[in-house]
């Protein structure tokens, strides 16, 4: 069995020598895809399209994969299985057509698509006619359809090589994964972020990918996940490198030095400041991001514009007027979106009353009060991993316990509940605790620092709204040998003093 790689469509209208090299890149991608499932495997290049002939002893399984990863390799329109054979006459054409197609028209309507190369003492047209009327008569309740058939049943005959078409699967299309230079995506492991990872490497860009880590090792664990998935299925032909930048300090620093409504923009402002000097490093010519149109507040047009001055290379927004239930259908489709799903949702830097037209000299003059030493020894931190090792690199995570209830908090010996929110959080819904149990309030932004300070003989048990944060901080703690922290659950509506 050998399968034929059609090229993408605007591939084919390239100048000669562009197409040329990117049919040259496709055969390389598609070699250095499949040789990972098939040592064996020999791919073959052509002008209009790829011949990939697989080893002959391949189990089913193996065979299966490599079919599915040649429908996910930027630049190839379709996947067709071909079987090649002789072409000696249209009754020896027709007795071989049958066999294969019959069960597919059986009450449907079909047409027949002849493609024909070399000198032949007939036409395409001849050789339609003759299989089309001996399908009709040997399959049940078949019938013809010249505009809008039910099944093409589809044959190219070259010379004398006949190759009969048994299978057609829709590829990913795009421009082969190279050509069109690199690019630095931020991802967060929500369903934007992915999805315009996702867009750039379908338009042939090779794509690494930057984290900021503002919630410790739970959260990274996550998005390590989300990438490798994306670089597993869609790009495994190049290696590529997942930067994971310490960003926590950055968000402290924020939390307590910029106003409630400019504290958004200010995170991304220092993100894309963190992106532009990690990506001039690697010598990468574009950063990517998940922006879409008044989606947040950080990402009007007035708040775009003001992240966008700090970055010397362009901003790439694939997903910019996306509509957001597009963007999910999207990611259900290229398989992210499980991943969002149960990424939890950091909400460390989340403003009050959010501005959506920051004034860039009140934008200014906040962070003239940060301390960009923060946002520099972030950088220096920056750890860097190839994609391909992210599973079997990343960290342990530690469980955590967990009080679901007033009544089970009450019964725990020496516990005490840290109130992790933010202070403007606490003062409009304190928390009710029973009498007994110590309550101290200690926001999220300074916990690590505060909790190597407490008594190491007491166990602590974190609050947050949603119990994410809570979690997120108790496994950073755990990450760090503080094994005497968890999570308090209980909702204040149902807690008896």
């Amino acid at each position: 069995m050998k399968y034929l790689l059609k090229l993408f469509p605007e591939i084919t209208i390239k100048s000669r020598s562009v197409r040329k090299e990117m049919v040259r890149c496709l055969r390389a991608n598609v070699r250095n895809t499949l040789y990972r499932y098939d040592a064996g495997v020999h791919v073959a290049g052509k002008w209009d399209a790829l011949e990939v002939q697989p080893s002959t002893d391949l189990p089913a399984d193996r065979l299966a994969t490599i079919e599915a990863m040649m429908t996910r390799i930027p630049g190839i329109h379709e996947v067709l299985t071909i079987e090649d054979r002789q072409f000696h006459s249209f009754e020896d054409t027709t007795e071989q057509l049958l066999p294969l197609w019959v069960p597919y028209i059986a009450h449907k309507s079909f047409c027949v698509r002849v493609k024909r190369r070399g000198e032949h003492e007939f036409r395409s047209d001849d050789l339609e006619r003759h299989l089309g009327a001996a399908l009709v008569s040997a399959a049940p309740g078949a019938r013809v359809d010249l505009e809008h058939p039910d099944v093409v049943v589809s044959l190219e005959l070259k010379g004398k090589r006949l190759l009969l078409i048994t299978q057609r699967r829709p590829g990913l299309g795009g421009y082969p994964l190279g050509t069109q230079g690199s690019a630095l995506a931020l991802i967060s492991g929500g369903f934007d972020s992915p999805v315009a990872a996702y867009r750039m490497i379908r338009r042939g860009i090779k794509t690494h990918f930057l984290f900021f880590n503002l919630g410790g090792p739970a959260h990274e664990a996550g998005v390590r996940e989300v990438t490798h998935h994306l670089w597993q299925r869609y790009s495994t032909s190049h290696h590529v490198d997942f930067i994971s930048v310490p960003f926590e300090g950055v968000v402290n620093e924020i939390l307590t030095k910029i106003p409630d409504g400019l504290m958004g923009v200010v995170l991304k402002r220092m993100m894309m400041r963190a992106a532009d000097k990690i990506a001039a490093k690697g010598r990468i010519p574009a950063l990517v991001t998940g922006d879409a149109i008044a989606q947040v507040s950080s990402q009007s047009l007035t708040n775009l514009s003001l992240i966008d001055s700090l970055a010397e290379r362009p901003i790439l927004r694939p997903l910019v007027a996306s509509d957001k239930q597009d963007i999910i259908a999207e990611a259900r489709r290229i398989g992210t979106a499980e991943f969002a799903e149960r990424m939890p949702e950091y909400c460390g830097v989340t403003s009050r009353r959010p501005n959506t037209r920051a004034r860039r000299d009140r934008v200014e003059t906040a962070e003239a009060e940060f301390d960009f030493e923060v946002l520099d020894r972030a950088i220096d931190q920056a750890s860097k991993t190839r994609v391909n090792k992210l599973i079997e690199t990343a960290p342990v995570l530690a469980e955590v316990k967990v009080v679901d209830s007033p009544e089970a908090l009450a019964a725990q010996p020496d516990c005490s509940v840290i109130d992790i929110r933010h202070p403007s959080e606490r003062d409009e819904a304190p928390l009710r605790i029973p009498n007994k149990v110590e309550l101290l309030e200690i926001p999220f932004y300074e916990l690590q620092e505060e909790a190597k300070t407490l008594p190491s003989d007491r166990h602590y048990l974190l609050y947050c709204d949603q119990g994410v944060m809570s979690k997120m901080q108790a496994l950073h703690l755990a990450d760090q040998g503080l094994t005497n922290f968890g999570v308090y659950r209980g909702e204040e509506q149902e807690v008896a003093v």
